[in-house]
């Protein structure tokens, strides 16, 4: 079973999530909140495996609220949540450590995937949002290099690029003609020579690098 809360200052979109998330068996509603601040003392009552966080609130945005959740060991899960494909806080919500990004009028069935894919410790992004993030990233001056880029194998960067290709690990074992345990394996250690959470903060440690371009990620 997997522990949702729904941060959102919006009663009615609450509402709504939560009669989603009722409609299926494997997934339970364990709180709610309507600003940042309840979030976080929310998830540190609940302890919950995913958090839906609405981006825009008063009082402490989905942005700081993500980064303080996400900065404890063992933090949940954060999928972002708005209703513009061009919010201005997709970027700052991705560095913050949130997990996936996907727009409030999304199907009932995409929510729910996305809320298993990040609960399964993997990444999403809304494809409506991917190329304005790669825009952000090529407009983005360089912060630093990830010294663990110079340590992954010629394999773990063909992993690496089709990862931000946005290619789920099934995908890139028909890609590579591997195995999917064996792309699994890869993966753990990119995050881990990497230091990085999850597919998400990969990728953006390899766009801020220079080591993969917009051509790179860009589908066949």
């Amino acid at each position: 079973m997997i522990s949702v809360v729904i941060v959102d200052d919006q009663p009615l979109l609450r509402a709504g999530f939560s009669m989603i998330l009722q409609s299926v068996d494997d997934l339970e509603l364990v709180g709610e909140a309507s600003n940042g601040r309840e979030a976080i003392e929310m998830v540190a009552a609940q302890q919950p495996d995913v958090v839906l966080m609405d981006i825009r609130m008063p009082e402490l945005d989905g942005v700081e609220a993500t980064r303080r959740i996400t900065a404890v060991p063992n933090a949940p899960a954060v999928l972002m949540l708005t209703t513009f494909d061009l919010d201005e806080y997709v970027y700052a919500s991705l560095r913050a450590g949130a997990s996936g990004f996907l727009l409030k009028d999304a199907p009932g069935d995409d929510l729910l995937d996305a809320i298993r894919v990040v609960a399964n410790g993997d990444a999403l992004i809304a494809p409506s949002v991917t190329r304005r993030l790669i825009n952000d990233f090529v407009a983005a001056p360089v912060a630093s290099t990830n010294p663990g880029l110079a340590e992954l194998t010629d394999r773990e960067n063909d992993v690496l690029l089709l990862m931000a290709r946005g290619l789920s690990n099934s995908e890139i074992a028909t890609e590579l003609i591997l195995g999917e345990t064996t792309i699994k394996t890869h993966v753990g250690r990119i995050l881990m020579k990497l230091g990085a959470r999850d597919r998400v903060q990969a990728v953006i440690a390899a766009y801020e690098a220079g080591v993969i371009s917009p051509g790179d990620a860009s589908t066949s």
